[in-house]
């Protein structure tokens, strides 16, 4: 937790004057009852007008305001005023209090949140896959929701507990020794109930933390996934899953209320125990006022002063537990924090080079982090020339998109050398390498913002001359034209409002608007047909003559134009060259080019 608040230091302005606005309140409250103490023997008792000289203090007061001569009812008015001016003295303490924690701990939560935020945004693939999506929401939300309300308890809580408590001790001390004796009584019995419950409550919150993270994840695997679910009809059966999962994080936050939910009424126990043992001892000493100095609102204010001390003990009770969740919640935010990214950029700059080479691969293999058994790719040697149209082709699963996604650091190789202009990439800057890379993935991935806003992705200061330049090429600017607002239409999340095929293209032109100098289309064109496709194709290579192109396509009518197709299989690059080459040199390409004939000519394609 300690590691956490060095985001608090901006604000210790705040996080100081909170506490000391807090003492002046509690100092406030705790004047009340030694005030109220005066009216009920000096202005209510008989014969209070007479005994008011037994107490300088009130006798002093009196004479400062009314002289010698004052009656009990101006006695009361004089205190009752005073007790007044205290409690608006107190409340805007209070008032100030509050506002000073709040600013101090949201502003801590909002630094807190954003540089969480950013450490999630520079971990890999692998690493977010790691931690998992509902995980990751969790923390960035309820654990750091916790973490925030524990940090403004702490500048508010922290003070006014053992205040109350020094303070009301201290105050009940004064008024009459014997008083002490019954809240030394109480206290152990208090102090080992906390320590009981506490100790078996800090344990379950974390494990409460992880049972929120499955819900999370259950729910946002259900919400992304919802057209699978639906059309295999198996909502009853996510239902089910996540009735499982949330009866399992109701069944463990049972248990902890259920624990916590002893306190109070412990608490209350010994409190009013303590209140009646109070009473039953003053009512012993009240008939004998004259040598013990006990009287009617010396034991009102001694009930009091007991009740805040029992307070400040639940408020510490409290504290614990909101300190429980926030230490729980703090390491899983501390995990996030600790992480260092395993993808990390080098210090060259990535200018354009004059190595006729785009990208080099040599003796490059590569395996999923926790994967085992024989690697994704084996052995890869390419080069891929500056300008060349380079496709990649081969059965499902055979290791394409995990080729090309060694190129953006992705993922780094296992083994062997991946080089753009003749230098590895581990060398290069990792956002000026990605800034010169414009990657259309498999799937679509659109944002819930303007057709525009999410072209501009691809460049943030791009005009509209450029937008519908790149989607003219894309051929995409006929149906966006064709929307309601154009280009400043609303996309849906995700792209729910569009059909695959435009989702691929605006993907196109995002990348497009980029103006890159490599451009990776990882079968980007699946949803086309084929006449949209093959004028696709042809503006792309009329548009991009000097971009390095790497296709990845399952269709030879996709990559039969490209200057050389590798053909990979297995994971190794078994053929390279033309598509003429490859139709009498490479069996396996002249077999997925014979099979997708056959297709065909049956209608299925």
């Amino acid at each position: 937790m300690k590691k956490l608040f060095r985001y608090i230091r901006p604000y210790m302005l705040f996080a100081i004057v909170s506490p000391l606005m807090m003492m002046g309140e509690v100092v406030a409250d705790l004047c009340l009852p030694f005030l109220m103490s005066f009216i009920v023997d000096y202005g209510i008792e008989p014969g209070g007008l007479s005994a008011i000289h037994d107490s300088a203090f009130a006798s002093g007061v009196m004479s400062l305001f009314w002289g010698t001569d004052y009656t009990q009812l101006q006695i009361i008015l004089t205190f009752g005023a005073m007790m007044l001016l205290i409690t608006l003295v107190g409340g805007f303490f209070g008032v100030f209090c509050a506002y000073t924690a709040a600013r101090a701990a949201q502003s801590f939560g909002n630094d807190l949140r954003c540089d969480a935020y950013r450490r999630v945004m520079s971990l890999s693939i692998e690493q977010t896959d790691r931690f998992t999506t509902g995980s990751l929401v969790t923390r960035m939300t309820n654990d750091i929701s916790m973490i925030v309300e524990f940090v403004e308890s702490l500048l508010r809580m922290f003070v006014r507990a053992p205040m109350f408590f020094l303070g009301g001790t201290v105050m009940l001390l004064l008024l009459e020794v014997r008083f002490g004796t019954i809240l030394l009584l109480s206290l152990p019995i208090l102090a080992v109930s906390l320590i009981l419950v506490l100790s078996r409550a800090i344990p379950m919150y974390t494990e409460l933390q992880k049972r929120l993270d499955r819900v999370n994840s259950v729910v946002q695997e259900n919400v992304s996934g919802a057209r699978v679910v639906k059309a295999y009809v198996c909502e009853e059966h996510e239902c089910e899953r996540f009735a499982e999962a949330n009866e399992t994080l109701c069944s463990v936050n049972y248990k902890v209320l259920k624990l916590m939910a002893v306190v109070t009424p412990i608490l209350h126990v010994i409190q009013n125990g303590a209140v009646i043992a109070l009473i039953w001892v003053g009512a012993i000493q009240i008939d004998s006022v004259a040598t013990t100095g006990m009287t009617t609102g010396t034991i009102m204010a001694g009930i009091t002063y007991v009740t805040q001390v029992v307070h400040s003990i639940m408020m510490v009770s409290m504290m614990f537990q909101s300190a429980s969740r926030a230490i729980a919640s703090a390491k899983r935010i501390n995990e996030v924090l600790d992480t260092e990214p395993v993808i990390v950029g080098g210090s060259l700059p990535t200018a354009l080079g004059t190595a006729p080479i785009a990208v080099s691969m040599e003796n490059v293999s590569f395996r999923y982090p926790t994967a085992t058994g024989r690697p994704v790719l084996q052995n890869i040697n390419l080069d891929i020339k500056k300008g060349e149209t380079f496709a990649i082709i081969g059965a499902t699963g055979c290791g394409k998109t995990s080729l090309v996604n060694l190129i953006p650091r992705f993922y780094d190789a296992t083994e062997g050398v991946v080089e753009i202009d003749g230098t590895p990439i581990t060398s290069l800057d990792l956002d000026s390498l990605r800034k010169r890379i414009g990657y259309v993935m498999q799937k679509s991935e659109l944002f819930s913002d303007t057709v525009a806003g999410n072209i501009r992705w691809g460049d943030p200061d791009a005009t509209m001359e450029d937008i519908r330049h790149a989607a003219t090429v894309a051929q995409a600017d006929g149906f966006i034209s064709s929307f309601p607002d154009g280009y400043e239409t609303p996309v849906a999340e995700k792209g729910a409002s569009l059909s695959g095929g435009q989702k691929q293209r605006l993907s196109i032109v995002r990348a497009l608007t980029r103006k890159p100098e490599i451009l990776i289309l990882d079968d980007s064109t699946s949803a086309l047909d084929l006449a949209t496709e093959a004028k696709l194709q042809k503006a792309l290579r009329e548009e991009l003559k000097h971009t390095t192109v790497i296709l990845i396509a399952q269709r030879i009518a996709s990559v039969k134009n490209a200057d050389r197709i590798a053909v990979l299989e297995n994971g190794t690059v078994t053929d390279c060259a033309p598509h003429d080459v490859l139709m009498q040199t490479s069996e396996t390409y002249r077999e997925i080019y014979r099979s997708q004939m056959k297709q065909k000519e049956g209608g299925a394609v």
